[in-house]
C-alpha cells in the first residue's frame, strides 16, 4: 500500500509504503506525483518504508518504468527505512534517477524532512 503523508512544502511529497506493493498502488501514487510535477516543476519526494515486502511483478516494473519517466523531475529523494535491505535500496536506486537520494532511519524521520525541504 502506498499513503501520501502530510509535507512541509508544496514541491515536496511524502509517501509510506507498507506491505507489498501491487500495480493498483502505481495507479494512485503516479498520477499524484504527476500532478505535484505539472504543479511546481521540480519536486522533491520522501519514502518512508514501514513494514515493507517489496513489490510484486507488475509492481517491479511499475516502478522502473516510473523511475526511467520522472528521473529528471526529482530533485531529491529521502528514503526513511527500518530495515538494513532498505538502505541498501537508496544504494541501488541512484544510478535510476538524477535526483540526490539519501537514506535515514526510521527515527531519524524529522532530519529526513527537512534536508529533503531545504
Amino acid at each position: 500500500m502506498i499513503e501520501e503523508l502530510p509535507s512541509p512544502a508544496e514541491n515536496v511529497i511524502g509517501f509510506q509504503l507498507s506491505g507489498k506493493l501491487h500495480d493498483d498502488d502505481y495507479k494512485t501514487f503516479v498520477p499524484r506525483v504527476d500532478k505535484a510535477i505539472a504543479e511546481e516543476g521540480k519536486i522533491r519526494m520522501l519514502a518512508q518504508f514501514h513494514d515493507f515486502h517489496g513489490w510484486d511483478a507488475h509492481a517491479l516494473w511499475d516502478d522502473t518504468k516510473f523511475a526511467t519517466t520522472h528521473c529528471t523531475k526529482i530533485e531529491r529523494i529521502a528514503l526513511v527505512g527500518e530495515k538494513t535491505w532498505e538502505k541498501w535500496m537508496a544504494t541501488v536506486c541512484k544510478p535510476f534517477t538524477m535526483a540526490k537520494v539519501k537514506y535515514f532511519d526510521v527515527g531519524e524521520i524529522e532530519a529526513a524532512w527537512k534536508w529533503v525541504a531545504e
